[in-house]
């Protein structure tokens, strides 16, 4: 009995000190995990918005469709030749001729037109140098190029360009003063100008041989 009693006095003193040590919190302890269903789920991270693609503008063909077949020969016949190119040059011309035409000069325009245009522009020229007018012209703007026509006869291309253009047209008097037109307007012009050449010559230029108003 006196061993019972001595056992029982030393498990109450072992369990005093367990409960001061370990009953006790120190501030330094680790929480314990709570279970499943107490948990806070995760928020889903938010999903980066997709930039939607603007829509392009659909780009502008540089020919009608009934002038494919003469573009599709001309391209067949002489592998170098570029639809685009062409267009450039085109425009490049258009402003040569009209502004050489303008200011009568007959040289520069023997250079870019074919004979008949040539002799077509020099009589209006001689008239109205006759009249002691002068053109004080400015092309704007060209707003629209397209080819609406092609061909092709044995090695002789025809291509036709409509011009879509925006001038300013003034006409003088042989005092300077202005008879017609206006300064400070441009009026809208819708030129259809035709262009030949022969193609695989040495010569690599296409020459304007036919005008019109659209």
């Amino acid at each position: 009995m006196f061993y019972i009693i001595v056992l029982a006095m030393v498990a109450a003193f072992l369990a005093l000190r367990l409960y001061s040590v370990l009953g006790k919190r120190t501030g330094h302890e680790q929480p314990l995990p709570k279970p499943a269903e107490d948990r806070v789920a995760p928020q889903p991270l938010p999903r980066a918005v997709e930039k939607v693609a603007e829509p392009r503008e659909p780009v502008a063909k540089p020919f009608e469709g009934n002038a494919e077949p003469g573009i599709r020969a001309i391209v067949g016949a002489e592998q170098g030749f570029d639809v685009a190119r062409f267009l450039d040059g085109a425009q490049a011309a258009y402003r040569m001729i009209l502004e050489a035409f303008w200011r009568g000069d007959r040289a520069t325009l023997d250079d870019l037109v074919s004979p008949d245009v040539a002799r077509a522009f020099g009589d209006a020229i001689a008239a109205r140098e006759a009249a002691g007018h002068t053109l004080d012209n400015r092309l704007v703007s060209i707003e629209k190029a397209v080819i609406t026509g092609a061909s092709l006869n044995g090695k002789d291309a025809r291509i036709t360009v409509r011009f879509d253009a925006d001038i300013a047209a003034v006409t003088r008097n042989a005092d300077g003063e202005v008879v017609a037109g206006s300064t400070s307007d441009a009026v809208e012009t819708h030129d259809v100008w035709t262009f030949a050449r022969t193609l695989r010559s040495a010569d690599p230029n296409w020459k304007l041989s036919d005008t019109d108003e659209a």
